[in-house]
């Protein structure tokens, strides 16, 4: 029987009365109070009367879709998490839910094990009827317990002396992680607004960025602004790990599975387990792992090397490349069902040259990082020259680069001030542009504008990608227009294959009336 547990309402909306009874009899075992409806309209109308702690619904209704409860919610800044149930293989709805805002998805048919395990990861606790055989394998209890590694022989002890809230310190972790993004630029404050929204939901999160630009830092932040924050963060850099290693060091092992594995070992999904598993470099992995990867994040679960069965776990993916992913796609590099699984919502994180005025916080806190680690007082400060110096330069290396830049003038400098001299940088690097020391401070409420080849000022795109978007899409329409919808015509006019031009017109949503059989397959 349940044991014990914090009073968490649910409500479930399905419109097959057999599968409702299935799902109330599996919560009500596990402690939950629950309610049932069979429509949008009935789920609408209980959600209206009184709050829950999470909604799980289906995706088909009689009179909608379980994406119309999502929106309302969102709409009513509601803080309910979702989980939403579609049919076996709709990859689209699935990712189309996790965009909508939904915290995880199920697939059906719904294995009841998993079900309790989602539920219990939604409401941030443990399913009260799980064999206690596999205790390593399920999130703890993070309302009791500080942070710590799952280890296979136990769970995490309590703690010996009063402690915190587990509220208190997620609350500390998210302020921090959120500190550690300096920068009030607009690039940094929309990177912020993605981090506190993502952070809600098990979708999972690619990184897209320059190296240098910070992007492991975003992904430790997306983990302690969630719900994750008390269990681990584990940060894998994929390009790092010998191809022969890859399977071993993801899933963990069995002893005697090889030569030399005397034990047993974890891989890195299960000491993710109950966290976040941050895979950095992604697109650098091989064809065979990243078939096993995708296998994985499907099924929730990961077989070690040497083992006869999966064992499950619950770990949220979040990813980041520098790579275009969709080149590499379209050259066969990468595979397209594990890139749209991970590339459900994609943060750009934006290289130093695009946020100038970002440049003097980021350069203090630096400067301050180093001083103290080098044990040298007072803190040096740059001077408006030096300033103006680095602002010169276009920073390939990004913030990586300005930090190594700023260790070697400390050095150099041998006093309170940083000046130009002591950087560095050859004129030939630096380009033509001045600036003023309010343009490096950043200049609050100064309205961004392009000049046009007229000379107008037009107002530049709010969302840079989406505007790009358009802009290709408007092209890819005239192409396929003047060649009357033959995509091969059309994309040989602007250089792209056949497969450029498919992914393209799928990835910007265009369709056409199927030409004639002259295109090929």
């Amino acid at each position: 029987m349940s044991t014990a547990a914090p009073a968490f309402s649910l409500l479930v909306v399905d419109d097959e009365p057999d599968l409702r009874t299935l799902y109330e009899l599996t919560l009500l075992r596990e402690g939950y109070e629950l309610d049932t409806a069979g429509s949008v309209e009935d789920g609408l109308a209980r959600l209206k009367a009184r709050r829950y702690s999470a909604v799980i619904t289906d995706m088909r209704l009689p009179d909608g879709s379980g994406l119309d409860i999502l929106r309302w919610l969102e709409q009513q800044g509601r803080q309910e998490k979702t989980l939403v149930i579609t049919a076996y293989g709709s990859a689209e709805n699935a990712v189309e839910a996790l965009k909508a805002g939904a915290y995880d998805y199920l697939t059906k048919p719904v294995d009841l094990r998993q079900f309790r395990m989602v539920v219990a990861s939604a409401l941030g606790r443990m399913p009260a009827s799980l064999p206690s055989v596999v205790p390593s394998q399920l999130p703890s209890e993070a309302a009791t317990q500080e942070p710590t590694l799952p280890t296979p022989r136990a769970p995490a002890p309590l703690p010996r002396k009063a402690a915190p809230s587990a509220q208190a310190l997620a609350d500390t972790r998210a302020a921090t992680a959120l500190d550690r993004l300096v920068g009030d630029s607009l690039a940094m404050q929309q990177v912020r607004a993605l981090i506190e929204k993502v952070a809600r939901s098990m979708a999972p999160v690619l990184l897209h960025g320059e190296s240098g630009t910070g992007k492991e830092l975003v992904a430790r932040a997306i983990h302690d602004v969630s719900a994750r924050s008390a269990q681990p963060f584990i940060a894998v850099n994929c390009g790092a790990i010998p191809e022969q290693l890859l399977e071993a060091e993801f899933f963990g092992y069995r002893k005697g599975a090889f030569t030399g594995a005397s034990e047993d070992r974890e891989g890195f999904f299960q000491a993710a387990n109950g966290g976040t598993l941050f895979l950095d470099e992604i697109g650098d992995l091989p064809l065979a792992m990243q078939s096993k990867l995708l296998r994985a994040l499907q099924e929730r679960s990961v077989r070690p090397v040497g083992a006869v069965v999966e064992a499950p776990v619950n770990v949220r993916l979040l990813s980041a490349t520098h790579k275009d992913l969709a080149l590499e796609v379209g050259a066969g590099r990468f595979r397209q069902d594990l890139y749209y699984r991970l590339n459900v919502i994609q943060i750009r994180v934006p290289p130093l040259r695009e946020r100038i005025e970002d440049l003097r916080p980021i350069s203090e806190r630096v400067l301050t990082r180093i001083a103290q680690d080098a044990g040298v007082t007072p803190v040096p400060v740059l001077t408006a020259a030096a300033l103006a110096q680095l602002a010169r330069y276009a920073f390939p290396g990004n913030v990586r680069e300005l930090e190594n830049l700023l260790h070697r003038a400390l050095a150099l400098s041998g006093g309170e001030r940083i000046d130009a001299d002591d950087l560095g940088l050859p004129e030939s690097l630096l380009d033509d542009a001045e600036f003023t020391p309010s343009e490096l401070g950043g200049l609050p409420g100064e309205a961004n504008t392009v000049v046009a080849p007229g000379g107008a000022e037009q107002p530049l795109p709010s969302d840079l990608a989406a505007y790009l978007d358009e802009v290709e899409r408007g092209i890819l329409i005239r192409a396929l227009e003047q060649h009357r919808n033959n995509r091969t015509a059309a994309g040989a006019s602007m250089g792209l294959s056949l497969r450029q031009m498919r992914y393209r017109m799928a990835r910007l949503h265009i369709t056409v009336g199927e030409s004639d059989g002259s295109e090929g397959l």
